[in-house]
């Protein structure tokens, strides 16, 4: 099953959550039913965003804030080539 990333608009967060391709997440009580996580203060009704991920793009919160430098040195806007 693919992973996706989302970001929800009121909180900011980031989520990330395996569905199958055919699953249209939109708001933030969705989200977090998928990922298992309590909503918090956010309303349920939020809005989320698929964000766009693929090639060399990796989530912070994959790494668990570990983020290796870029091996290509500082020419990529503060050394970290294709991390979000």
């Amino acid at each position: 099953m693919p992973t996706y990333d989302y970001r929800c608009e009121a909180n900011e967060q980031i989520v990330e959550v395996k569905h199958p391709m055919s699953l249209e997440v939109r708001n933030w009580g969705e989200l977090c039913e998928l990922a298992g996580i309590d909503m918090g203060d956010t309303p349920a009704n939020s809005p989320v965003k698929r964000l766009p991920t693929g090639g060399s793009i990796v989530s912070k919160s994959a790494l668990k804030n570990n983020v290796p430098p870029c091996a290509s040195g500082p020419c990529c806007g503060g050394g970290n080539c294709g991390f979000s």
